[in-house]
């Protein structure tokens, strides 16, 4: 009977040890498959139609109990919330996670799932949301010194006491997600930080400290790891890199203080995240203030995971699994682009609400990604209150339709996706598909043919051969052949207005007459979301 109990206990050890692998082989995870981005939850694609709540909006637990249900209804299945390091350990060594608890019990009541962005030592490149006890420790948590000697009251990256603080607490908080949330993986992913960056005169941190750094030799490693990937650095860098200098101004010439500064940064960023990823091994990204037009380095944190320094930031991080833009400026798409080409899944943390129906459209067609997510959706009325014209709401409300078809779509790079707006370069925009263009321009009233609306979005995803789901509004679109692929004439065989029931594509309308154009083009509502299943054919001349 000992022999037999000790078999006993050995087995349920190995049990509890495979379920254990088990576990973390189910842990959320991204990746890139044929350029498309993927977020895996529980094995299977997932897209995250999200939105950031505003930075006051989730400091306690009662502000869940009004805000998710609401998302809920606006097809939102993914809030991306702050958890505040001041809030989560008031007093040094002693944590408390009872909002986050609650915040992951409503969002689970919901069907939702959540994104936790950690401000800690940094939020907009600021430090305001550090513990009281590490803002008021100058000595052993130093500061950033800008050009002209006057310290700041931002946390610099260089201070050892900071960091061992901040992993400490990142570590806490991912080992509490991992035993209350791994088994429903609420929780999805993780932000390191926010926004970070030096904000300063001078572009890089002054300190004694800084300068004697700044000044010796640029660390071997990096200079391995960039001289390595030289035939792939992003242009700003190859631009300035000098493999053969010494001190950070020879190897980068006039790009040294930001380079410099995203090695530092990316080097805490590294610890935290490591941290964290010990205890539960969550995707995590770090996001980036993009930089306004004719800003300076210093205006806009400098140093921060933007494409021209990202290969910095490949070597200094490599817990960070990928970087994310927050796009507020006007040229959304070659932003989109840029991160892109730098090898990174597509999702956007934040973007501007205003044009948000149109962008979303983008990122989950012509950019393949994973998730979209604009800042300050707490502050957005119902979809039954929304004014006249496409909101979130309905673009989500869209996408949810779409789900599976689109996930298809993607794995088989079978989407495209274009905006267009009344201030674009150019009045049409085309997209290729399937041997097929469809080009696109602003819907226009009948008879007058002055616009009917300034803005349109389409996503087009081919179904079957020569069938076409068209999502979107705004725009009147035409098709034809593409002459790089035959001499071939095309023609609309069909279009039919389509909406998701019980699981199936059921036709409300079919389109003819004037309502194609004589069965030229496809005219899609003007102010209005909807699907358009379109059927063609093609012919020799």
């Amino acid at each position: 009977m000992h022999f037999s109990w000790r078999v006993m206990l050995a087995c349920a050890v190995l049990t509890s040890a495979a379920a254990g692998l088990l576990a973390q082989d189910d842990v959320p995870r991204v990746e890139l498959h044929d350029g498309a981005g993927r977020l895996l939850v529980h094995g299977k694609p997932f897209l995250i139609r999200g939105g950031e709540l505003g930075n006051s909006s989730a400091g306690t637990a009662a502000q869940a109990d009004e805000i998710l249900p609401r998302l809920a209804r606006m097809h939102i299945n993914t809030v991306l919330m702050p958890v505040a390091w001041e809030q989560m350990e008031p007093v040094e060594g002693q944590f408390d996670f009872s909002i986050l608890d609650h915040w992951m019990d409503m969002a689970r009541q919901q069907d939702q799932h959540l994104v936790l962005l950690w401000f800690g030592s940094w939020k907009n490149a600021f430090s305001e949301y550090a513990p009281s006890w590490v803002k008021a420790d100058t000595r052993r948590f130093p500061r950033e010194m800008p050009a002209g000697g006057q310290p700041t009251e931002i946390l610099s990256p260089l201070g050892g006491e900071t960091l061992r603080a901040d992993s400490r607490a990142f570590a806490a908080l991912m080992r509490h997600v991992r035993e209350r949330d791994s088994t429903q993986q609420t929780v999805l992913m993780v932000q390191v930080e926010n926004e970070i960056g030096f904000l300063g005169v001078g572009g890089r941190d002054r300190s004694d400290a800084a300068n004697r750094l700044f000044d010796g030799a640029v660390p071997a490693e990096l200079l391995q790891a960039l001289d390595a990937r030289r035939s792939k650095l992003s242009p700003e860098m190859a631009a300035h890199f000098h493999a053969a200098g010494h001190t950070w101004r020879e190897v980068f010439g006039n790009s040294a203080d930001e380079a410099f500064m995203a090695w530092q940064y990316g080097r805490f960023v590294q610890g935290v995240a490591a941290a964290g990823k010990k205890e539960y091994a969550l995707p995590m990204y770090a996001n980036a203030q993009l930089p306004a037009p004719l800003e300076r380095a210093g205006e806009y944190p400098s140093g921060g995971p933007h494409p021209s320094v990202q290969d910095v930031y490949r070597a200094a991080a490599p817990s960070i699994d990928f970087y994310a833009p927050d796009i507020y400026w006007p040229d959304f798409e070659s932003w989109v682009e840029r991160y892109q080409a730098a090898g990174n899944p597509v999702f956007v943390p934040e973007a501007r609400m205003d044009a948000a129906a149109y962008n979303g459209l983008y990122v989950f067609g012509e950019a393949r990604g994973f998730g979209f997510s604009p800042f300050g959706v707490d502050g957005l009325p119902t979809a039954e209150d929304a004014k006249a014209g496409p909101s979130l709401a309905d673009v989500y409300a869209m996408i949810e339709d779409l789900n599976d078809t689109l996930l298809a779509a993607q794995a088989k790079n079978q989407v495209r996706a274009l905006v267009l707006h009344a201030t674009s370069p150019r009045p049409t925009r085309t997209v290729a598909l399937d041997g097929y263009l469809f080009t696109a321009t602003l819907s226009r009233t009948w008879p007058a043919r002055t616009l009917a609306t300034s803005d349109g979005a389409m996503m087009v995803m081919e179904t079957a051969p020569d069938e076409f789901l068209v999502a979107g509004c705004g725009l009147t679109v035409t098709m034809a052949r593409d002459p790089d692929t035959d001499s071939q004439v095309a023609g609309i065989a069909s279009i039919e207005q389509v909406t998701r029931k019980d699981g199936q594509w059921v036709t409300e309308r079919r389109l003819n007459g004037d309502q194609s154009n004589q069965g030229r083009q496809l005219p899609m509502d003007a102010h209005a979301m909807r699907v358009y299943r379109v059927k063609l054919y093609s012919y020799l001349r």
